[in-house]
């Protein structure tokens, strides 16, 4: 990684990084008065807020996150207009990361430990003004968080504190599945501004009962003390509501502040 000079970075950075080093200090001063495991914790994400702010923070990073058949892959195509991410029995089996950027993101890829036969760039000369609202996106398709090979869970445990905006992606059929509620969502209070949740395959349910399943994910969301988290309905397949999760990521990118909220969130 290369970190950007100090002076290039703007005053709310500069803010943040000055609590990451006020909260390091204080770590420093509490010594063997603090848990261990505490300490270890604490340390561990000061370092990922400060080297994501080390790196600016003109791009905003966004994870399809996805157990085993949610279709996340497919939503990364979609969502891109490329097939470029492995879909189904074409997927590769080992614990890789695709990334898809608008404006080259190279440094920020390095960090994030994407290989670079696994990153294509989408905007174009011949794209004109179509793609400028993602414009400083990079789009991240991981392995799914419930596979069976340990290394592709441990690759999602790496990346998810490293990510500005995380799409839980989730399909009719295990929408309430305990590894994804137990094992993430009720792990991530208060980071509710940086998380939205995606009905997948939303093709597959009968129109009527659409509103009905939404509100139970939401239902489970706030039973998981995740409160005003959006939920979206999509199908990568027919398109339903792909303009729509694209906008609303669209928004987080416009919003040129997303890591700098994430980092308020970890620091909070």
């Amino acid at each position: 990684m290369t970190a950007l000079p100090s002076d290039a970075a703007g005053p709310r950075t500069r803010g943040l990084l000055h609590r990451v080093r006020d909260l390091e200090e204080a770590l420093d001063r509490g010594g063997d008065r603090l848990p261990d495991d505490a300490v270890l914790d604490a340390r561990r994400s000061l370092s990922a807020v400060r080297e994501r702010l080390a790196l600016g923070v003109d791009h905003t990073v966004v994870a399809l996150v996805g157990g085993t058949g949610s279709g996340k892959s497919s939503l990364f195509n979609a969502l891109s207009g490329l097939k470029f991410a492995d879909v189904g029995a074409r997927r590769p089996t080992t614990s890789t990361v695709t990334a898809c950027t608008w404006g080259g993101a190279d440094a920020l890829l390095d960090w994030l430990g994407v290989a670079p036969d696994r990153r294509i760039e989408r905007e174009s000369a011949l794209d004109g003004d179509t793609q400028v609202g993602l414009r400083g996106l990079v789009l991240l398709d991981l392995p799914d968080h419930d596979s069976v090979a340990q290394e592709h869970r441990a690759v999602v445990d790496r990346l998810l504190p490293m990510v500005d905006l995380l799409v839980w992606v989730v399909d009719p059929q295990k929408y309430a599945d305990d590894a994804l509620h137990t094992g993430y969502l009720r792990h991530l209070v208060g980071h509710e501004g940086s998380m939205l949740v995606v009905l997948n395959q939303v093709d597959t349910v009968p129109v009527g009962a659409q509103g009905s399943l939404l509100r139970d994910i939401a239902r489970l969301l706030r039973e998981d003390g995740l409160a005003d988290v959006p939920v979206h309905a999509a199908s990568a397949t027919t398109g339903d509501g792909v303009p729509v999760l694209r906008a609303a990521i669209a928004r987080a990118v416009a919003g040129r502040g997303q890591a700098e909220r994430r980092a308020e969130a970890e620091l909070g």
